[in-house]
């Protein structure tokens, strides 16, 4: 999965409209099309140029893939973790 061009930085396409709205619309909707991931628990701030993700996790697979999503989006070092493991009930 690619999104956007190659030619251009995450700073550079957001000084030339694209919003933090749709930021955070394109991260929540490639996360929602994996069935491996609960994001229904996962929220998306952006601050400048780094999507913060927080919220609950269900395992580390899921934080790495969410990481991974995000990171496609915005670039990997504009990508802050702040997700929480939850343990499910045994």
């Amino acid at each position: 999965m690619k999104f956007g061009s190659d030619s251009f930085s995450h700073e550079e396409c957001c000084s030339q409209g694209h919003s933090s709205a749709s930021t955070i619309a394109t991260i929540q909707c490639a996360l929602s099309v994996d069935p491996d991931i609960d994001s229904s628990a996962i929220t998306i701030h952006m601050l400048g140029p780094v999507a913060v993700l927080e919220g609950y996790i269900s395992n580390a697979a899921d934080r790495n893939k969410v990481i991974s999503i995000a990171a496609m989006i915005v670039g990997f070092h504009n990508v802050q973790d702040r997700m929480l493991s939850r343990i499910p009930n045994q």
